[in-house]
């Protein structure tokens, strides 16, 4: 028997957290245990029910989206959090990122591509689309350089250059068509980048890649 996804909705607008329960309601291996309708509110039924998954609004009365994802990382252990958001929200994406968002969803996405990217992120993975990426790099541009984690430069050429892919968008399987290798052996790269930057998913890696500067050189050829 497939385990139950618990999501909890979080948004300050009704209508959208009903449309949403609807949607998700109509899966089997879905559960919405809960809704908000800000972040305090988010915050602590998080605390409460646990939930494996908090589809979160980022723009909501008293705290926002942001202040909640960090707070809710901070005192749920193993919740992931997908924020909601639309093109206009472009301020928030990087901000999101920093405070431990696993990914993002468009508000205005098809219902099929919801439950998928609740999926994803349950199992622990991280969803940064390409448009998502782009806005990133767009956001990071010009920023100052933070300090230069020890774990960079304990990458091989080739793990440098799975993450600069990384935070071009690609996915693993465009990277392995890249590099003329496996999927799983593009797996194996992500896994250990992940691991000697200590960071929690490819969302964090990204962030990485752009703030230490490594996204402006050009990948090696070894």
């Amino acid at each position: 028997m497939t385990e139950l996804v618990k999501v909890l909705v979080v948004d300050d607008h009704a209508l959208v957290r009903t449309g949403f329960r609807m949607i998700l309601g109509a899966e089997d291996d879905i559960d919405v245990v809960g809704e908000a309708d800000d972040g305090d509110v988010a915050v602590r039924r998080a605390v409460e029910l646990r939930p494996d998954v908090i589809l979160m609004d980022v723009q909501m009365p008293r705290v926002d989206g942001i202040e909640a994802t960090q707070q809710v990382i901070g005192r749920v252990p193993g919740c992931r959090v997908l924020i909601l958001t639309t093109f206009d929200d472009d301020d928030y994406l990087f901000a999101a990122l920093q405070a431990g968002a696993s990914g993002f969803l468009l508000k205005n996405c098809p219902p099929a591509d919801l439950v998928a990217a609740i999926r994803v992120v349950a199992q622990g993975h991280s969803l940064l689309a390409p448009e998502v990426t782009h806005r990133v790099i767009a956001r990071s541009t010009g920023r100052a350089r933070g300090p230069r984690p020890p774990g960079l430069d304990e990458l091989t050429e080739r793990e440098r250059d799975v993450l600069v892919a990384m935070g071009r968008g690609r996915s693993n399987n465009e990277i392995a068509g890249d590099l003329f290798v496996s999927e799983a052996t593009v797996k194996s790269h992500v896994s250990r980048v992940l691991a000697k930057l200590d960071v929690r998913d490819r969302v964090q890696a990204v962030i990485v890649a752009h703030e230490s500067g490594l996204m402006d050189a050009p990948p090696s050829d070894g």
